[in-house]
């Protein structure tokens, strides 16, 4: 009497072992793990009598499109009548950095919106952020949006419309651009994220009135800060652009950590889909674009200009000093620029960018 033939090795050759996980599923049992670790920060901030709140950044768009940015977050509120409450209401306060990571995101929140008589619902995403499109007829300038988020009151948000004949925008760096950090190297990244308090970082020499003197010869250009900073740190980039009399811009952000499809963002792509988004939504217009050559902004820049050369009316690259350049990890060379369509200009400092820039008719 034949067997039938054993085919138990030939199957267990070709099926996966039940307990083996592919790399989709290692990655929705992360994206479990965060929330699950979320939630577990939600339920501790609302014991220790954390309040729901909605942050507001400032946006921009066109006459009939805009963008609107802010975050749905648990924050600890400062004692009635104490020193920080007092410095929280004049502007004043001075946060040790790891403070600002103390907030705990309201994930999947729904917000209404308000701009003119448009009225919009989203939700937050998975980090609490708001960053949405509005289409609405509105006449260039500021204009204010009222968000409102559940279980949040409402705040606003201001938004400047770009008339349709501006022709010239500002695109800037934060990190060794506009603000000393050394950001790029580990330890000192650490340090000035979470250690230092936000009254001790510096401004860069000359950035401040070069983009204010930009600013005045060019009224209707739209001033981007453009960084791959974390969106906890907006509030205190916003108070550092302020007292260091830098002009009113919209901070474009990211969040650290997992992604849809990724395990960490990365700042190149976040710094290059937003440069093309730009490009699309505001198809006439030139850029500046600044940054400084300790991190990736010359090959960012490069990129972008190879792609868009019409887009592109100059890239200028602060050059970090020696000591700057050790803190920072090294830096790039200046590279050969001699073929490209866009002018390229380097200089330590913002006096030297503008000289160089008067002699390209852009300032």
């Amino acid at each position: 009497m034949d067997m039938a033939p054993n085919n138990s090795s030939e199957k267990t050759a070709h099926t996966p072992l039940p307990d083996a996980l592919s790399g989709n599923q290692v990655f929705r049992l992360a994206h479990r793990i965060s929330d699950t670790v979320n939630s577990v920060r939600i339920r501790l901030a609302k014991r220790w009598d954390f309040v729901a709140q909605t942050i507001a950044y400032q946006g921009y768009g066109s006459t009939s499109q805009v963008r609107v940015l802010g975050r749905v977050l648990l924050t600890q509120k400062p004692l009635p009548g104490s020193k920080a409450e007092h410095a929280a209401q004049n502007g004043n306060q001075n946060v040790r950095g790891w403070r600002a990571f103390t907030s705990v995101p309201l994930q999947f929140t729904d917000v209404e919106i308000t701009l003119g008589d448009v009225v919009t619902h989203v939700r937050a995403d998975r980090g609490g952020l708001i960053d949405t499109e509005v289409n609405v007829q509105l006449s260039p300038g500021w204009h204010t949006a009222i968000l409102r988020a559940k279980g949040t009151e409402p705040v606003e948000a201001r938004i400047r419309v770009i008339a349709p004949d501006a022709k010239f925008g500002i695109v800037s760096d934060i990190d060794d651009t506009v603000m000393v950090t050394a950001l790029p190297r580990p330890f000192l990244a650490l340090w000035n994220t979470f250690v230092l308090s936000e009254r001790a970082r510096m401004a860069t020499p000359g950035m401040a009135v070069l983009l204010d003197r930009l600013t005045v010869e060019h009224p209707d250009a739209p001033m981007i800060y453009l960084s791959t900073g974390p969106w906890n740190a907006a509030p205190t980039l916003a108070r550092f652009l302020t007292r260091n009399m830098y002009p009113s811009g919209a901070l474009l952000l990211t969040d650290w950590g997992l992604t849809q499809d990724r395990w960490f963002r990365s700042g190149q792509d976040h710094k290059l889909r937003n440069l093309a988004r730009l490009a699309s939504e505001f198809p006439d217009m030139r850029w500046l674009l600044i940054g400084d050559n300790g991190q990736h902004d010359e090959a960012i820049y490069s990129e972008f200009a190879q792609e868009n050369p019409n887009r592109v009316a100059a890239i200028a690259i602060r050059q970090l000093s020696v000591s700057e350049s050790v803190f920072a990890g090294g830096h790039s060379e200046d590279g050969d620029h001699t073929t490209s369509q866009v002018p390229w200009i380097y200089s330590p400092d913002g006096a030297g960018m503008a000289k160089q820039l008067t002699t390209l008719d852009v300032l």
